[in-house]
């Protein structure tokens, strides 16, 4: 069965690829900043943004390839059940890495599959991560050996490489903080082959 990434991550489609999960991929090209902003506004809580971020993704490439199944993903960072968004800037990382320094918060990730135009299945799943107390010359150190594109596509830690580093603990599946609770698809795509 040949789904639809409907996601630029390099990362995710690594993940389907290893999976063996035959992917097209098909950017949706939604204004993720307005949608959270629009959602913040209205009160929406980490989990919903993350949630209502993949639908739209999804329900968007869906409504263009009709009959196809599409997968949407989205992963968020929750501080006290507070949004953490990318960076826009190194300063901006180093804030947020700051923030997160000796804490303990979550990494939501959330996918929805659709199809013609119509959600079909969504699963969210969060993992509990705590970062290390780390001094602010070690964070600069960390964040002189990501290149500002990473940093600025990615977040501020990547575990599948330099991020590994920072944690104390990190609690929760490695390919669902990477961006795609793949044993939960895998589950849904096998229950729903035709």
């Amino acid at each position: 069965m040949k789904i639809i990434l409907a996601s630029k991550s390099g990362v995710r489609k690594k993940i389907l690829d290893k999976y063996k999960i035959d992917c097209e991929v098909i950017v949706s090209n939604v204004d993720e900043d307005e949608i959270k902003d629009s959602l913040l506004e209205e009160g929406a809580d980490p989990l919903s943004i993350s949630k209502n971020l993949a639908e739209i993704k999804s329900i968007r490439v869906s409504s263009k390839n009709p009959g196809r199944l599409v997968l949407g993903a989205d992963s968020v960072i929750s501080l006290d059940n507070k949004l953490i968004n990318k960076p826009k800037s190194r300063e901006e990382a180093f804030k947020i890495l700051e923030k997160l320094n000796n804490s303990k918060h979550f990494l939501i990730s959330s996918v929805c599959i659709s199809k013609n135009g119509a959600m079909i299945w969504n699963h969210s799943d969060s993992s509990e991560l705590k970062m290390k107390r780390l001094t602010e010359k070690h964070l600069r150190e960390y964040l002189d050996k990501i290149s500002t594109k990473t940093l600025l596509a990615y977040g501020v830690y990547q575990i599948e490489a330099k991020g590994l580093e920072l944690f104390e603990y990190i609690k929760g599946d490695r390919d669902s903080i990477m961006g795609l609770p793949i044993k939960d698809i895998i589950n849904y795509i096998k229950q729903n082959k035709k």
